[in-house]
């Protein structure tokens, strides 16, 4: 049953007064909140409200206080942040007949304990959890999880004799948080550790420094490895190379010169990728009682009526279920998006650096968990200080070779909702990016005349005679019915030309990939200097065979790679944007412009002129006068946009001059 909690934002009735079914349901949170506090927070929880939005620690009056003043934050109907999991019972306000106090009896206090048994594959409190798999026989977890049981102990062991506030758990975990939080440096670490060791009775179990805490908290098996890079990104130290000393393609060496020749001194590489293995955390979603029942959410909530919620409800799921029906038939198989793009995590101001993680997307989970910060896995983070371009493979070799084992052979995996062992699979459905990450994951150039992945060698596109860059301009009118009155035109479009010809044919994967195992191998690395293959820009636009053609089912996908509107959106808004408002220097309506106008288009109203021996541009009719200007300038000094969510846009803005401030 669907979670009715609309009144959380009806906070006023009609005549303005506060209405007494928010009063209700704010008195049947906070018990709900309460109820899952811990002793040791004195009494305090998160404030849900619009002002703290979570982030603020107050007391109940405070929290009421606020609530009924600011009402609840936006979109909080699943309170997470207040200890409600996805699978809670806590659905709907209580009826006259249950009480608020009954409802919100914790289960267990201790939810560290609970953290360790679920992720243990281990279970004592959950017997009698509905099976959605009817005649399926409930089997003992594998044991996989046996290097859990430490932890086990930890979490049930006082942190010191007689405490009754802390295990040793809860007390490295806390403070592990309030590492990451306030970003405590390591010494500082352990100093405060040392500190607060001090204070505490003798034969504390509290670790001694911040190396033993790490070590500690490793059992719960979700770490990263470490993994050696060719300084020029020729290779990997992996695998068959792992114990190399020097790259096989450029000869640089691994390691840094040492400054002594102390045996002790470790060796330190050029460069480090640091790569999350995907199967274990693809586990945890099933060894987690909070999502095991949701991964299979999408077998059972799919629209026959046209409409699209969720990838699931698309033609490319369908295609790929039709395709691969085995795979199909148990539906707690994972469903895998991979997404990538470069930043500089120093900053735009300071030098330049591109950075590259890869995140994959879970999509066996319902829309509201699939893209929540918690179920985007980073996998890997790709070191700078440049874009690895085409080399971009090499980086994303162990997450191939961990795919092709999730799709051929599949790893044992307990799912704790129906106490079953099943050998989960898994399959990328497609990557997302942006346009110029497009040409890097999929092997096919994003720039030239040959940059469109769809119309390949068919493109119509061609080089703009004084601009000097590729125009796509009056390319779509071949979409169009062939009996479309647009085709016909000659001066509304490209000047005396009438479109015949229909679309290019959309290439099958099967001859996509003959297409591309035809492609000779290219050397990697930034050494490597700049290979072509024959007929580039020409015949193709291939620059390299994607890793991704090394997966199995890879071909037979629908859709390969999905493009991310939202650079898209911004960068066609600004053209537009700065084109209309007639910004110097950004418009894009220029001088050359205006002299490709008169070679291609019928527009002799807007051909440059000469006037007192000057070139002169006449204004177009697109673009606008002072007043109007002024009047957009002036809305976006006025606009005010929730906090968090844009910068001051007021300040960049000149309603005299008409200017926008960088």
């Amino acid at each position: 049953m669907s979670v009715d909690r609309s009144w959380m934002y009806k906070r006023l009735d009609v005549n303005g007064f506060l209405n007494p079914e928010f009063e209700v349901g704010v008195e049947y949170f906070l018990n709900f909140a309460y109820a899952q506090v811990d002793v040791a927070s004195n009494d305090k929880i998160r404030c849900p409200c619009s002002k703290c939005k979570n982030k603020k620690y107050l007391q109940r009056i405070d929290v009421t206080y606020h609530l009924y003043k600011f009402g609840f934050v936006g979109a909080y109907t699943q309170w997470d942040a207040h200890g409600e999991g996805f699978t809670s019972e806590f659905n709907s306000l209580p009826t006259s007949s249950t009480s608020i106090d009954d409802m919100t009896q914790p289960t267990d206090t201790n939810n560290y304990r609970s953290m360790v048994m679920e992720a243990m594959n281990f279970d004592e409190d959950m017997a009698g959890v509905r099976n959605c798999f009817m005649g399926l026989e409930q089997e003992e977890p594998n044991p996989n999880a046996s290097s859990f049981y430490g932890l086990l102990h930890d979490a049930n062991a006082p942190l010191w004799e007689g405490c009754n506030n802390h295990t040793r758990l809860s007390a490295v975990s806390q403070l592990l948080n309030c590492m990451s939080d306030f970003h405590i440096s390591h010494n500082c670490f352990d100093n405060l550790l040392s500190i607060i060791k001090s204070m505490l009775p003798e034969g504390n179990l509290l670790p001694s420094n911040f190396y033993n805490t790490k070590k500690m908290m490793s059992t719960l098996g979700l770490g990263y490895q470490k993994i050696d890079v060719c300084v020029n990104n020729c290779m990997l130290y992996y695998k068959e190379n792992i114990d190399g000393t020097s790259c096989k393609t450029c000869g640089h060496p691994r390691y840094k010169p040492r400054k002594s020749s102390t045996a002790r001194q470790k060796n330190l590489p050029f460069k480090v990728l640091r790569y999350l293995p995907l199967i274990p955390r693809l586990q945890r979603l099933f060894m987690s009682s909070k999502t095991a029942a949701h991964m299979v959410w999408h077998a059972f909530n799919q629209h026959t009526d046209g409409t699209m919620s969720h990838p699931v409800d698309s033609e490319a799921w369908k295609h790929f279920d039709r395709t691969y029906p085995l795979f199909a038939s148990d539906p707690r198989n994972v469903r895998l998006g991979l997404c990538t793009d470069g930043f500089n995590p120093f900053g735009q101001r300071s030098n330049p650096y591109s950075c590259w993680p890869v995140i994959i997307a879970v999509y066996n989970l319902p829309p509201w968990m699939a893209m929540k910060k918690p179920y985007m896995f980073l996998n890997m983070v790709i070191p700078g200080p440049k874009s690895p371009g085409k080399s971009l493979d090499v980086f994303l070799r162990p997450l191939i070779d961990e795919l092709k084992m999730l799709w051929t052979e599949g790893v044992l995996t307990h799912d704790i909702h129906t106490k079953q062992n099943f050998h989960m699979k898994a399959a990328l459905l497609w990557t997302v990016s942006d346009f110029p990450a497009y040409g890097m994951l999929s092997g096919w150039s994003t720039h030239g005349k040959l940059a469109c992945p769809y119309c390949m060698e068919g493109s119509k596109a061609f080089v703009l005679q004084h601009g000097g860059k590729a125009s796509f301009f009056d390319c779509h009118r071949q979409f169009l019915p062939l009996n479309h009155p647009y085709r016909r035109q000659k001066d509304k479009f490209k000047k005396g030309v009438i479109e015949r010809s229909p679309p290019p044919p959309r290439l099958s994967g099967d001859v996509i990939q003959n297409r591309v195992n035809s492609l000779p191998d290219i050397v990697f690395g930034t050494t490597s200097g700049k290979q072509t293959i024959p007929g580039f820009g020409v015949h193709h636009n291939w620059v390299k065979r994607s890793i991704f053609w090394e997966l199995p089912y890879w071909n037979s996908n629908l859709i390969r790679h999905n493009l991310d509107v939202m650079h898209i959106e911004k960068n066609v808004f600004d053209n537009v944007f700065y084109t209309v408002m007639d910004v110097n220097g950004k418009t894009k309506d220029n001088s050359k412009a205006r002299e490709d106008l008169k070679v291609y288009c019928k527009r002799p109203e807007l051909h440059l002129v000469q006037y007192n021996g000057r070139v002169c541009k006449p204004k177009a009719t697109y673009t606008l006068n002072k007043e109007q200007k002024q009047i957009i300038c002036q809305w976006l000094k006025d606009l005010r946009l929730p906090d968090g969510y844009a910068s001051n846009i007021a300040r960049a803005v000149s309603v005299e001059d008409c200017k926008f401030l960088d």
